[in-house]
């Protein structure tokens, strides 16, 4: 990818992109150069423009980013205590057991697994996410459903919504870390499918979107919220479900 990722807004002092799944947000020593968003946003506007927070390579949406070093700190402030409303899409592989439900865990790195984070009683960091069922999709013949889920993390700690997911019983779909194996296919949805024999699944990618955040301008000082569009795949998912997934 050698062209940026499309602007969702951009005055004097921040821009916001729509970072699509797959693309890192910072470089990595196992990356060939140029693979990253940054990499990408200063060879196109220049070395002075750094990114505010970050979300996984395989998560998709909102990515804020400052151009001057007075927005940066003002920005970055907001993150850090905790006063930036952050809120993510998610379809899960399962249906959770309470309409809304808030996670509340000690989370650290998996040492055995590095890259992987797991749940500790001590020695690591508080997390806490609050969850909205926005729409339940039942299926049929004893397979499990899913659930088109709202996510808002109250602190940002690495892969937080993905883990406090699965340890609810109802991961990510298609999480490679903390998922379940679960695919989304359209013969499973749809009687009488006459699709190709090698079909694909509707969204084969981590089922996590950055939809929105909320903040306050820095030099306006009041509040503002983007948001980023949801992405075709998931869009085309939500779309079959909500045709053929009994409710």
């Amino acid at each position: 990818m050698s062209v940026l990722p499309p602007v969702i807004f951009e005055d004097e002092c921040l821009v916001a992109f729509d970072k699509p799944s797959g693309l890192a947000i910072a470089p990595d020593r196992r990356d060939p150069p140029g693979a990253s968003l940054m990499e990408l946003v200063r060879e196109k506007m220049g070395p002075e423009v750094a990114n505010v927070h970050r979300i996984d390579t395989e998560t998709s949406g909102l990515v804020l980013c400052a151009k001057t070093k007075v927005a940066l700190d003002f920005l970055s402030g907001q993150f850090q205590s905790k006063t930036v409303v952050k809120l993510y899409e998610a379809l899960t592989a399962g249906v959770p057991a309470g309409d809304t439900f808030t996670v509340d865990l000690v989370m650290k790195e998996d040492e055995a697994q590095p890259g992987r984070m797991c749940v500790v009683k001590k020695h690591g960091k508080a997390s806490v996410t609050e969850f909205t069922v926005r729409e339940k999709f039942p299926q049929p013949a004893g397979r499990p459903g899913l659930a088109l889920v709202e996510c808002r993390p109250l602190t940002g700690r690495p892969h937080q919504i993905r883990l406090h997911l699965s340890v609810s019983g109802t991961p990510v779909l298609n999480d490679p870390l903390y998922g379940n194996g679960a695919q989304l296919l359209l013969s499973d949805l749809k009687r009488g499918y006459k699709g190709r024999a090698d079909e694909r699944p509707l969204i084969s990618r981590l089922a996590l979107h950055a939809a929105a955040l909320t903040f306050n301008h820095p030099r306006s000082r009041e509040a503002m919220t983007l948001a980023a569009p949801r992405p075709k795949d998931l869009e085309v998912a939500l779309k079959y479900l909500q045709k053929f997934a009994r409710r």
